[in-house]
């Protein structure tokens, strides 16, 4: 059972239908000192950079909704964040008070997917477990800040993600 549930989550952040919250204020921050189509955070105190080459910004609108979607990947690691209810630069909370903004910190595991280790967050009991500032954003372009802690549910260790900075380039569909 908890391979299926692995399985599922690694699907649905795939496919980046991870839905995300609309909880926001009018402060979008300095932006931080991401390189141009990067994300940077400090993984427990570990720096992390990842590669232009697999860095998006993906900005979705239907039915009324607005989604914006942010991943970097390295070799070795993944940051994702999605937002569902995105309505232009400010601070949003991630918080179990309002399940429609996630962030994710990921180990894959090439050799047998199912056994990545997932760090998310909102989890039960968190409250507000951290937050995205978006402070730039142009027809092309998104820049921001956001830290979060995301726990593993199959072991229940945490990880801090702080520091974080993106600088992407957006692609509207």
């Amino acid at each position: 059972m908890r391979h299926l549930k692995k399985f599922m989550l690694l699907v649905m952040m795939g496919s980046l239908v991870i839905f995300t919250s609309c909880s926001k204020d009018d402060d979008g921050g300095s932006g931080g000192a991401a390189g141009s189509g990067t994300i940077t955070a400090k993984i427990d105190g570990t720096q992390f950079t990842s590669l232009n080459q697999t860095s998006f910004a993906q900005l979705t609108s239907g039915g009324g909704q607005t989604t914006l979607a942010l991943q970097g990947n390295t070799s070795s690691q993944v940051i994702s964040i999605t937002m569902n209810g995105y309505d232009g630069l400010g601070t949003y909370e991630i918080s179990d008070d309002s399940v429609f903004i996630v962030a994710s910190y990921v180990e894959p595991n090439t050799n047998d997917p199912l056994n990545s280790k997932i760090w998310s967050a909102p989890y039960q009991n968190s409250g507000v477990i951290g937050e995205i500032k978006i402070s730039e954003e142009t027809d092309t372009n998104i820049k921001g800040t956001f830290s979060f802690t995301g726990k593993n549910n199959d072991d229940g260790s945490t990880k801090a993600v702080t520091e974080g900075a993106f600088n992407l380039t957006k692609k509207t569909s």
